[in-house]
């Protein structure tokens, strides 16, 4: 394990790393996905979960700001 690739992001079953997911993603997107990953991996999967919905609500919020309501 090194601080820069942990355990919790190379221990999928599948062999995949979330990285190689995550990458292909926007930054609110990528994140989500990478708390949900993790949440059983780490300590507190209630935290990783929160930290989830909070990136998920960020992309809702700004895909809505995008959207232009037709005149």
């Amino acid at each position: 394990m090194t601080p820069i690739n942990p355990s919790h992001y190379r221990s999928h079953p599948s062999g995949i790393e979330c990285i190689q997911i995550t990458q292909h993603m926007g930054f609110n997107l990528g994140n989500a996905v990478k708390y949900i990953w993790r949440c059983d991996l780490k300590h507190d999967a209630i935290e990783d979960l929160k930290k989830a919905k909070w990136y998920i609500e960020k992309e809702i919020a700004k895909r809505e700001a995008q959207t232009v309501a037709p005149r």
